[in-house]
């Protein structure tokens, strides 16, 4: 594809995959460039060079363009860490900093009275994806523990449980399928409004509505429910 900028002709080549920028001037030489922040890759080359002999250069080059665009895709990325650096997070009612840092995998680790995030692409939605995964992964190993007891307490059982992540409920209980979904947005709160929001749930299974039948078994298994559900909902996820 050409396209004109001006006096001057510009093409645009895939090569390998490799995106490059060609101009052809009145030169003798070819050069290259790789230029910030994408990593576009520029040729000017002499009017009598053909594209062939333009795709055997970028591809000798290969390895120096991709080393110097890997060069200006981190530097993007500690831009980024920079946004984010800092802010604190909130586990199980606590708040604690972030620490992030540009690594080669994507991982979470709490150590320190700190949160780490090591991402290879600190982006906003990368970094959002990756702590939502390791909450999900602290929520999945606290669930059955509560569960378990709340239930042996009850003497009612749920069939299944899952994590979802929603916006205006803290859980949900579909009677029939006897399935209890919470939401992930749980795993911020103190750890008692884990096991109000489960008891709650699970006296669903007892009692549909919330009538004054549902709000006796809950003074019954959970007589501090009024006031755990009332700093739960203090503050919305």
């Amino acid at each position: 594809m050409k396209r004109k900028l001006g006096k001057r002709a510009i093409q645009e080549l895939d090569i390998d995959g490799i995106k490059v920028s060609v101009e052809k001037k009145k030169i003798k030489n070819m050069y290259i460039r790789v230029t910030p922040p994408s990593g576009q890759v520029k040729i000017t080359a002499p009017l009598s060079v053909s594209d062939e002999a333009i795709c055997k250069f970028v591809a000798s080059r290969s390895q120096w363009i991709q080393k110097h665009q890997q060069r200006f895709i981190q530097q993007r990325v500690s831009a980024k860490v920079e946004d984010i650096n800092g802010e604190n997070l909130l586990l199980w009612g606590q708040s604690y900093p972030l620490e992030v840092v540009c690594s080669g995998r994507n991982a979470v680790t709490f150590a320190d009275q700190k949160i780490v995030l090591q991402v290879n692409k600190a982006g906003a939605q990368q970094c959002e994806a990756v702590i939502n995964e390791w909450y999900r992964e602290i929520l999945k190993a606290a669930i059955p523990l509560v569960l378990a007891k709340s239930e042996r307490i009850m003497g009612v059982k749920a069939r299944e449980w899952r994590i979802k992540n929603m916006r205006t409920r803290w859980g949900t209980c579909n009677i029939q399928e006897r399935r209890i979904w919470l939401n992930l947005q749980l795993v911020k709160k103190a750890p008692e409004c884990l096991e109000y929001v489960i008891i709650h749930e699970l006296v669903h299974l007892l009692e549909k509505g919330h009538n004054d039948k549902f709000r006796a078994y809950m003074d019954s298994f959970y007589p501090d429910w009024r006031r755990v559900k009332a700093a739960l909902n203090s503050i919305v996820p």
